[in-house]
């Protein structure tokens, strides 16, 4: 599995119109979750914030919000941001296009946000284009593309908690937009690294916020 805990910036080149990072004029850090809400990984995540007065961004599958509209509601309660990753998971370069705005569109019953986050980071220049509604005079319905500026890597199963952790904190600066995941899979990474990432930072003198569009 290849992947690059920072994104290159020739990406970032190739694809401007996107959000990868936030102004560095304060030290702010934007965590997100992809890929719940998940019926223990979420709950955990949700206590953890709250312990160190933290907010962070969701970024849920539409059919996991379906199954657990309650966690769903509990982020919204308490303060966090939500954005949407598809209602399947699917990725943008395997994946038609009509399908794959279907896709979005159908999670976007379930999740009222104007965020959008792609599955895997894949998705192609007419995807962004109408999603951005680029050629429309209607804007009110546009989606904003997150991407990130940190990858934590709790997604790989090769590794370590200690190894996510310090992805995270090597990396991280003001402005920075991290990706953690909510999920079965990366439970034994998350679940180590992010108590570590609030507590350094926080000591720090950072604060954590949802993103905004």
């Amino acid at each position: 599995m290849f992947y690059t805990i920072t994104m290159p910036w020739l990406v970032r080149k190739m694809y401007p119109t996107l959000t990868w990072e936030k102004p560095a004029d304060q030290k702010t850090i934007y965590l997100t979750f992809d890929d719940g809400p998940h019926p223990a990984a979420t709950p955990f995540v949700l206590d953890t914030l709250a312990s160190f007065n933290a907010k962070a961004t969701f970024f849920c599958i539409g059919k996991n919000v379906a199954a657990h509209m309650d966690i769903y509601k509990r982020i919204i309660a308490e303060g966090h941001g939500v954005g949407n990753h598809t209602f399947n998971h699917l990725n943008g370069w395997k994946t038609s296009n009509e399908q794959y705005f279907n896709d979005i569109f159908e999670a976007a019953k379930y999740i009222d946000s104007s965020l959008f986050r792609p599955p895997y980071g894949r998705i192609n220049k007419f995807q962004v284009k109408l999603l951005q509604k680029e050629n429309s005079e209607n804007r009110n319905n546009a989606f904003h593309i997150i991407m990130w500026s940190v990858l934590s890597g709790d997604f790989d199963v090769k590794l370590s908690p200690q190894k996510c952790l310090s992805n995270v904190i090597l990396h991280t600066r003001p402005g920075s937009i991290i990706v953690f995941h909510d999920s079965t899979k990366a439970w034994e990474r998350m679940s180590y690294a992010l108590p570590l990432v609030l507590e350094h930072f926080c000591k720090a003198g950072y604060r954590f916020s949802a993103l905004e569009t």
